[in-house]
């Protein structure tokens, strides 16, 4: 047996075949940014594709096609260490250009900075985000004039009227996704558990609606129905105040997707809590008007 490493022997090339080139730095900006846009953020923040070579690192902080969509959702990207300072300079390459900004734990004072650099913004998500205030959310939303898409999931200190300054900035507002932390119940008969859902009834245009985990009643949930007729998707999982009975079934004939009440949570994205009832009464929080 010979002492000396075997050597793989080279399959020799067929006449007319190109051997495929190693230097991605040659490809036409087009193909580069379809190449690029096949990446989360996370990864063109921080991630390996700003070190490949030179040109996608220009491309990257460069080209602001790459940031029209920017996702910053710190539950999903748990490996990384997202903070506003990175949300920012995000937002800041799309040098105006970014309709999509989904993120958490933001404030006031970024949904301010949003406004500035994201006039075109059309689909804006807030996760645990309870630094924000009805104030400061309807004070941005009212210079978003063609936002599509709105969630406010886990953000506690959004609550009560500001539902109907939102219909009333976002006229054109098709999908609404709202989460609260758990279902809370308050059993008096003097507290209005539809105030949120008759500010959600003034968005007409409205065609996807969740509310998971919503106090509102039947009574609530037909005032929407009654003021969206072009919604098509309903989810009111945890909204245990809501029974399905025969006339609100009837309301709900034009929706091709619904989740009810006590409907399978196996897809809900967050953490689920325990419902909550007392008899005591709760003071509501002071709610300043909005402009």
């Amino acid at each position: 047996m010979s002492s000396f490493p075997s050597r793989r022997r080279r399959r020799p090339r067929r006449c007319g075949e190109v051997r495929p080139s190693a230097d991605w730095a040659d490809l036409p900006i087009d193909a580069l940014l379809s190449v690029l846009q096949y990446l989360e953020t996370i990864e063109l923040m921080v991630g390996g594709a700003g070190r490949v070579c030179r040109s996608w690192r220009r491309a990257i902080r460069n080209e602001p096609e790459l940031w029209r969509r920017i996702d910053m959702r710190i539950h999903k990207y748990h490996n990384y260490r997202i903070d506003e300072g990175m949300a920012k300079e995000a937002v800041r390459r799309g040098s105006g250009r970014c309709e999509s900004f989904w993120g958490e734990d933001a404030t006031d004072h970024f949904l301010l900075f949003l406004t500035e650099q994201a006039p075109s913004l059309k689909s804006l998500r807030l996760i645990s985000s309870k630094h924000i205030t009805n104030e400061g959310l309807l004070a941005a939303l009212n210079k978003f004039p063609v936002l599509e898409e709105l969630e406010l999931s886990l953000c506690k200190h959004v609550f009560g009227k500001v539902y109907e300054g939102i219909g009333i900035a976002c006229p054109r507002l098709k999908c609404l996704k709202v989460s609260y932390p758990c279902f809370y119940s308050i059993e008096d008969i003097e507290y209005n558990k539809d105030e949120e859902a008759l500010g959600i009834a003034t968005m007409f245009v409205l065609r996807s609606l969740q509310l998971f985990g919503s106090e509102l009643t039947n009574a609530g949930l037909a005032t929407i129905l009654d003021n969206c007729p072009h919604l098509v998707y309903l989810d009111v999982r945890h909204c245990f105040n809501i029974h399905m009975d025969i006339t609100l079934r009837a309301k709900c004939a034009g929706i091709k997707t619904m989740k009810l009440p006590h409907g399978s949570t196996d897809d809900y994205e967050f953490q689920i809590e325990n419902p909550v009832r007392t008899r005591a009464r709760k003071p509501r929080r002071d709610y300043k008007p909005y402009v």
